[in-house]
């Protein structure tokens, strides 16, 4: 008799992920998506920062809150 996922001649059935499979391409997914989202939000912040802002900058150290005499 005749299994009922053997292939007769249209489409072949695949078998799903095992559950390491499954875990293994979680993590890669996840990994993927945490990078896309540092290297979105690193464009978009270099994008929305002012670059000539940056060149005026007033240096301030630990005293510079206090008036000079």
């Amino acid at each position: 008799m005749r299994h009922s996922f053997t292939p007769r001649g249209g489409f072949v059935l695949m078998r799903s992920l095992n559950i390491r499979q499954q875990a293994e391409r979680r993590r890669v997914l996840t990994i993927c998506g945490l990078l896309l989202l540092a290297l979105a939000s690193g464009v978009i912040g270099s994008l929305t920062h002012p670059r000539d802002e940056a060149l005026g900058r007033i240096q301030t150290g630990p005293f510079s809150y206090f008036p000079s005499q």
